[in-house]
């Protein structure tokens, strides 16, 4: 099978999984708006910014035109931080609908809108209308870039309402070292993806402060029981929460120096200004959005997220992280089991 595959956005993931796409001998277009870095992909094979020494497929071709990148697509994945996806997305639609497309569109996006509290699947979904697309795919689970691109063995979720759509990317992506197993729902997989970064955070911090596996262990399992008890009061299953998209992300996540928010926890565990730590990393936190994003939900719909609402009172009511740790553990007792 060989299909063109569009990819909107050259950041780490984005530009691997372009990849992932070319060595199982698909047809690739990687859309990105900085010039310099397409001329960069396309002559020297290389990304410094995002992927430091690592050498791309030559047959991956990058452009700075969302047009040519769309055009013969039977796929568009769509991997842009989620405060520019909208922006995006409105563009994509713009272009199908000139060109009279309609591509499956998947995401590789994790967090939540700003304001509107709305999830990757149904940003898009308001941006793109059914009659320029088919069904919408979320592509989640624990796989950072860097391991990918070395072709460590990874295993992912392509959740879709539509099961002809998630099968479509699972064979595209799958091979002897990137395995993608179907899911149907697209709720429990965007809310996993999203709110494990939190967690992620206050497991970095956890490590800045000095504190070991017992530690790292009883916030991952606490974090993921809040993470599932949000994403259930929207409808999602249960059992999404112990799977890839869930439990899986959420400990490649918090658990390695991989993970932009793992290390922006830490440094704030450090010490360090969270504005600091924002300038310097030069990349997008997803988890610093997705905390007040995810605090302001559970406060509408009467949800407990006490380690979320730590992690939001340290990112934006400046409390001292061991302040944070403290007022958790000293909480009232209670059972394990809801």
């Amino acid at each position: 099978m060989n299909k063109k595959v569009a990819v909107l956005g050259a950041g780490s993931w984005g530009s691997v999984l372009a990849n992932v796409l070319v060595e199982n001998g698909h047809q690739v277009k990687l859309w990105s708006r900085d010039a310099d870095q397409v001329a960069e992909l396309n002559q020297k094979h290389t990304n410094q910014k995002y992927m430091p020494d690592f050498t791309y497929q030559p047959h991956l071709q990058a452009t700075n035109d969302m047009a040519e990148a769309v055009e013969g697509a039977s796929l568009v994945l769509i991997v842009i931080p989620t405060k520019g996806l909208r922006s995006v997305a409105h563009q994509l639609a713009a272009i199908l609908a000139k060109i009279g497309a309609k591509p499956v569109v998947a995401h590789a996006t994790k967090g939540l809108e700003q304001n509107s509290y709305k999830r990757p699947s149904e940003i898009i979904a308001e941006e793109i209308p059914t009659a320029n697309r088919q069904a919408i795919v979320v592509l989640s689970g624990p796989s950072h870039a860097e391991s990918v691109a070395i072709h460590d063995m990874t295993a992912v979720t392509a959740a879709s309402e539509d099961l002809l759509s998630a099968e479509l990317v699972q064979k595209l992506f799958s091979n002897h070292y990137f395995r993608v197993y179907t899911n149907n729902d697209v709720i429990g997989a965007e809310f996993g993806a999203a709110l494990k970064n939190i967690i992620s955070i206050g497991a970095g911090a956890l490590q800045g402060l000095g504190y070991h596996d017992n530690a790292r262990a009883a916030l991952i399992t606490r974090g993921l029981a809040e993470i599932r008890r949000l994403g259930v009061a929207f409808g999602a299953n249960p059992m999404t929460f112990i799977g890839l998209s869930g439990v899986g992300d959420l400990v490649v996540t918090a658990t390695s120096k991989n993970s932009r928010n793992w290390r922006a926890g830490y440094q704030l565990g450090q010490g360090k200004p969270l504005q600091d730590v924002i300038d310097q990393m030069g990349m997008v936190i997803e988890g610093v959005y997705t905390t007040k994003a995810a605090y302001e939900l559970a406060q509408k719909r009467h949800v407990r997220m006490p380690i979320t609402e730590a992690i939001y009172r340290v990112l934006y009511q400046g409390e001292d992280v061991k302040t944070a740790i403290r007022t958790l553990m000293n909480r009232e007792v209670t059972s394990e089991v809801e």
